[in-house]
This record gives structure tokens, C-alpha cells and sequence, in this order.
């Protein structure tokens, strides 16, 4: 850790809905136990909250994508709580319109789930010490993103919330191109 960091492990509750995700967290982190200490993971959001909530930890590292609820609506409503743990929003979506709307959902972080367990913890350490972090991979398109904005250079659909890539697959739909057209013109698997 770094100089003034604290004296105690970083306390923080792991939410994802994927299992494996979960236990591959806890293994990567399991070396930094003098950093970080996991008191428990939770397979959804509601789960999460009920845990967050009675152990009142540092930080809740979610997952954006989950259902019912997703891991912004699980973060709005941790941050309301009392106590208001800080919530780190972990994902595999490198989309800046994703980061705006877990930064306006209260979160102290974003970051992609290709993060190594040393830079983890050095991110975990920052938001402890009142930063908000952006993956660096992200952090400059976001920065791009918010000028861009401010200059009222928006992608039809921004107002509503659409990132890009969403806008983008909206107008195709429109234009009546099928999942298979769409997946090929985007270059993306069909499923995604």
C-alpha cells in the first residue's frame, strides 16, 4: 500500500452474478490479505444490499450487469444508505456513457474487469483515500466525451441515457436490418 494508507485492511462485499467471477475475485485478492479483506460475496443485487448493509463495509465492488436490478440501481441505493458504503462498479463494458451513469448513480469508481489484483488494490486504496478512479483505459475518451458535450456534440439517443454503440444498433433496427446484419455491420457476435 501506499504511504498513508490505512493501518487496517480495506473491508468490501463482492457483488456479481456469476459465480465464477466471484471466486476468481476473492483468488486474485487472496494475496493482498493484509490490504484487502472480502467479508463475503453476494450472487445478486438484492443479496448484496442486505449484506452491505449489515456489515457495513469500505467498499461494495459491483457488477454493472446484473438482473433484476442492475449494479447502478444497487449503487444509487447504497450510497443513500446510511452509512453509504463506496461503491466501485467493476464490468466488462468499456463504454464512457456507462461511466457517466455510474458516476451520476454515486459511484466512486469504474473500472473493466481486466484489472490485475495489484492495480485493484492500488484503485481500492484511492477510493479509500476520497478519489473517484476511471479505468485508465477509459479515462480519456471519458474526458473526450464530457468536451464534446459541453460543446453539444451529442450522438442521437445521448439525451436518453443510449451510448453510442446503443444509438447505433437503434438506427440499424430502424432501418429494418436484421440481428444477423446488424452483428455483421458492428462486427459483433449475434448474441452481443
Amino acid at each position: 500500500m501506499s504511504a498513508g494508507a490505512p493501518s487496517r485492511p480495506i473491508r468490501i462485499v463482492v457483488v456479481d452474478d456469476h459465480k465464477i467471477v466471484l471466486e476468481g475475485l476473492v483468488a486474485m485478492l487472496r494475496p493482498y490479505a493484509e490490504q484487502v479483506l472480502v467479508l463475503a460475496t453476494a450472487t445478486d443485487a438484492e443479496e448484496g444490499r442486505r449484506l452491505t448493509l449489515a456489515l457495513s463495509p469500505d467498499i461494495a465492488l459491483v457488477d454493472v450487469s446484473m438482473r433484476p436490478k442492475t449494479g447502478f440501481e444497487l449503487c444509487e441505493e447504497l450510497v443513500r444508505s446510511p452509512g453509504g458504503a463506496k461503491v466501485v462498479l467493476l464490468t466488462v463494458y468499456e463504454d464512457e456513457e456507462y461511466v457517466f451513469r455510474a458516476l451520476r448513480a454515486g459511484a466512486s469508481g469504474y473500472l473493466t474487469k481486466q484489472v490485475t489484483g495489484e492495480q485493484l488494490i492500488d484503485h481500492l486504496g484511492r477510493v479509500m483515500a476520497g478519489e473517484v478512479v476511471v479505468d485508465p483505459a477509459l479515462a480519456g475518451r471519458v474526458a473526450l466525451s464530457a468536451a464534446r458535450r459541453t460543446r453539444g456534440e451529442f450522438w442521437p439517443g445521448a439525451h436518453l441515457g443510449l451510448s453510442q454503440r446503443e444509438s447505433e444498433v437503434l438506427s440499424l433496427i430502424v432501418q429494418g436490418a436484421s440481428n444477423r446484419a446488424i452483428a455483421n455491420r458492428l462486427m459483433v457476435g449475434e448474441e452481443t
